[in-house]
């Protein structure tokens, strides 16, 4: 394998919107083709999940492109077969699903803080390789991407959000217990890739302690694991000539401006 490219932050923004161009050129062939894509976010909190996930969607359709973050499930939903919550939330023709975390919720948070019983937790590994090779039967790409960021790095991501108050609401009581229980979770990641990283739906490892290089590195691996194809350029769209009947405008004191606090000057 040859050495990676090291980049300055301006290449870095280069790269990045080259590649969120390539990007586009993705999701319009999902939505030309009729194919159906799953891409699931794990890793540790801090790991840079939400970051990655917004680097992706910048410029894609919402239309066709959503982003999935299962809340708590309430009292009816614990009823329910455990994978019946994100069933409901997988792509039909066309479209992108990305898992802001997804059902291995089970094998990390559930099963160290006691969310679910020994007997569901040993299911959920047994079952879930089945589950996914039937996603993939039924013609679903599924890409799974684990975020490994290290204990020092995420410990120092920790203070940091503790320090900005825009980030405070990241922090939830499971959060804390994630890093009480650093080693626990670490020993339930292993277990969990011992069940689930297959061939046919592997685990994609993406190292994340620089959150630059993790975006690059997941989105160029993405986009190579997608046999998508350029748009036909000889389809150009052609902007139809505007009205010209004649227009009055109503005057603009019937209208409820905002008021104007701020004006930018260019330059």
């Amino acid at each position: 394998m040859p050495p990676p490219d090291e980049l300055s932050a301006k290449q870095y923004e280069k790269e990045l919107l080259r590649l969120q161009t390539e990007l586009v050129y993705m999701q319009e062939w999902i939505v030309a083709t009729g194919q159906r894509l799953v891409v699931l976010f794990e890793g540790r909190d801090t790991a840079g999940k939400g970051g990655v996930i917004k680097r992706i969607t910048t410029f894609l359709n919402p239309r066709t492109c959503r982003v999935v973050a299962v809340p708590t499930p309430g009292g009816r939903e614990r009823t329910q077969w455990y994978f019946q919550r994100y069933v409901a939330h997988l792509p039909a023709a066309g479209e992108i699903v990305l898992f802001d975390r997804s059902w291995y919720n089970r094998a990390g948070v559930e099963h160290v803080l006691g969310f679910c019983t020994d007997a569901q937790y040993e299911e959920f590994l047994r079952f879930c390789p089945l589950f996914e090779r039937t996603l993939e039967n039924d013609g679903i790409i599924l890409v799974k991407y684990w975020l490994s960021v290290s204990d020092e790095e995420q410990e120092r991501r920790f203070k940091k959000r503790l320090s900005d108050p825009r980030k405070h609401w990241k922090f939830s009581p499971a959060d804390l217990q994630a890093r009480a229980r650093w080693v626990d979770y670490a020993e339930a990641k292993d277990r969990m890739f011992a069940h689930t990283d297959t061939e046919e739906n592997p685990w994609h490892v993406v190292a994340a302690d620089d959150k630059r290089t993790a975006r690059l590195n997941l989105i160029s691996h993405l986009l190579s694991i997608v046999p998508y194809e350029h748009p036909d350029k000889s389809k150009k769209v052609k902007l139809p000539a505007r009205q010209r009947r004649e227009y009055q405008r109503p005057p603009r004191q019937t209208e409820r401006l905002v008021p104007t606090r701020y004006v930018v000057r260019s330059g």
